[in-house]
């Protein structure tokens, strides 16, 4: 008996889906929704304009018989079609969203790129990264600024993208605010320096020395 193609044979449905809900008192549910091979999803949303509150639950998912959508086994149960790069939120009766507002029930796979998102530092010279300050970051804007914060100070400057991954930084102009507990933004400036490459996935980046070594590893927040 031959398998007809689905979405769940046929499309490279697995990874991390973004967009923005409408909401019926609030500016809009933004919502990032993770879809492991395992079957199982991690749901984010927040309230815009309503409340930073960020919910996270996480659960599994089960495709429909004919392979073309997925069902939360949340308290909502919600239903998705499954598209190329796309997911299409369903009605309660497992139909398309129709009319002027069908655009905004989508989320869309994030890409793999580096620019516009929010790069919070989660290890430095192999060591998990615990500020007593600010939460340390960084992000590459496409017009190749950089701002961010080294745990204490906000820092700016320019980068430049180079054939083959490779990234370099100019000199970091920052406030001079005085801080307990200041050694991971002296060794992230350092680290900085350093840097001559990057490797990055969807919600990865992590910053190299000209042997490739690992010096700083960040994770994206969608919710930043």
């Amino acid at each position: 008996m031959q398998v007809r193609d689905n979405s769940m044979t046929s499309v490279d449905w697995p990874g991390t889906y973004q967009g923005i809900f409408p909401c019926a008192d609030c500016e809009g549910i933004k919502t990032q929704l993770l879809l492991d091979e395992d079957l199982t999803y991690t749901l984010k949303t927040q309230y815009l304009e309503k409340s930073d509150s960020v919910f996270r639950e996480i659960g599994k998912f089960n495709w429909n018989d004919s392979g073309s959508a997925i069902t939360l086994d949340n308290s909502n149960h919600q239903i998705y079609q499954v598209g190329e790069n796309i997911l299409f939120h369903l009605d309660n009766n497992g139909k398309r969203i129709t009319g002027d507002l069908a655009r905004n029930y989508t989320l869309e796979k994030e890409k793999i790129e580096i620019t516009n998102k929010y790069w919070k530092l989660v290890r430095l010279n192999g060591q998990p990264v615990k500020s007593e300050n600010r939460e340390p970051f960084i992000r590459l804007n496409e017009d190749t600024t950089v701002n961010g914060n080294g745990s204490c100070n906000k820092f700016n400057g320019k980068y430049e993208l180079l054939e083959g991954n490779k990234i370099r930084f100019s000199p970091f102009a920052m406030t001079r605010m005085a801080c307990i507990g200041n050694d991971i933004e002296n060794e992230f400036m350092q680290v900085i320096e350093k840097t001559t490459s990057y490797s990055v996935s969807s919600n990865e980046l992590i910053l190299q020395d000209e042997f490739e070594t690992s010096l700083a590893i960040f994770v994206s927040n969608y919710f930043k």
